[in-house]
């Protein structure tokens, strides 16, 4: 891959995380500050602001980096093929640096301190279930829209999950560790304890571990090119290549229909 094509990528992966941060660290303070010692509408709020702006975020930049902005989705999409593992590992740290950008950025629009490391102990057994949980979902949603044929719908079908899996697990569902380091950095509604960060980052691994391994049971002929169009399909087709060595083409016949 020519190096001006990675930083563009890099660039979008670090742009697009920062903005995630912003919009899940920002909306937690503004809802803390709406509605005080209501903790069900603050988490309406923020789950709300949050799947409505990942649903943005992603139509923003996916086009150039395909839109991961969690490195649980990099990984796993290089185990797949679709992504280049060197590329991978470029976006681990683009995506951990953007969203403890974006978590700095969200306290200073408040007026807060630039960096106020939160207090908000998290870490349980139930928390680590629910963190496993909000990973394989995430992920089975990704995948399942790219593997049929309807990766376009991922930017809407993935705000939607997260919108929803915010209430449904205990966890609120972080699903990406370089949020969940990000979020360490706000000593507010959204924030996280550094103690429990270690907990949610294992429990994303352990999720990402078990939906490679029930995406290849629901979906067995993944192909590198399929993946390759993770989060969002996108234009650049250096990474899209076979275990062989074979490159496929660029311009592939439009799928008819929506199966396996």
């Amino acid at each position: 891959m020519a190096d001006h094509t990675l930083s563009r990528r890099l660039f979008a992966e670090f742009f697009g995380s920062a903005l995630l941060a912003s919009v899940v660290v920002g909306s937690g303070i503004a809802a803390q500050r709406l509605s005080p010692g209501d903790v069900g509408l603050e988490l309406f709020e923020n789950a709300a602001a949050t799947a409505a702006g990942l649903f943005a975020i992603i139509l923003m930049f996916g086009p150039v980096s395909g839109g991961h902005f969690n490195p649980v989705v990099s990984f796993v999409d290089a185990a797949f093929g679709g992504l280049r593992w060197r590329v991978a590992l470029a976006y681990l740290p683009t995506q951990v640096g953007g969203c403890i950008t974006g978590a700095i950025v969200a306290n200073l629009m408040f007026s807060e301190a630039a960096v106020s490391i939160s207090t908000k102990h998290r870490a349980s057994g139930g928390h680590f279930l629910a963190e496993i949980l909000a990973t394989v979902g995430l992920l089975l949603v990704i995948f399942a829209v790219a593997r049929t044929g309807r990766g376009a719908s991922a930017p809407a079908a993935v705000g939607a999950y997260i919108g929803a899996a915010y209430f449904f697990t205990s966890s609120t569902s972080f699903a990406n560790p370089a949020i969940t380091i990000g979020r360490m950095f706000s000593n507010s509604f959204a924030g996280i304890a550094p103690s429990s960060a270690p907990v949610y980052v294992a429990a994303q691994i352990v999720g990402a571990v078990l939906a490679y391994g029930v995406i290849r049971l629901l979906y067995p002929n993944v192909t590198p090119a399929q993946a390759a169009d993770v989060v969002l399909p996108h234009r650049d087709s250096s990474d899209r290549h076979l275990d062989n060595g074979a490159v496929p083409t660029t311009d592939r016949p439009a799928r008819t229909t929506g199966e396996p």
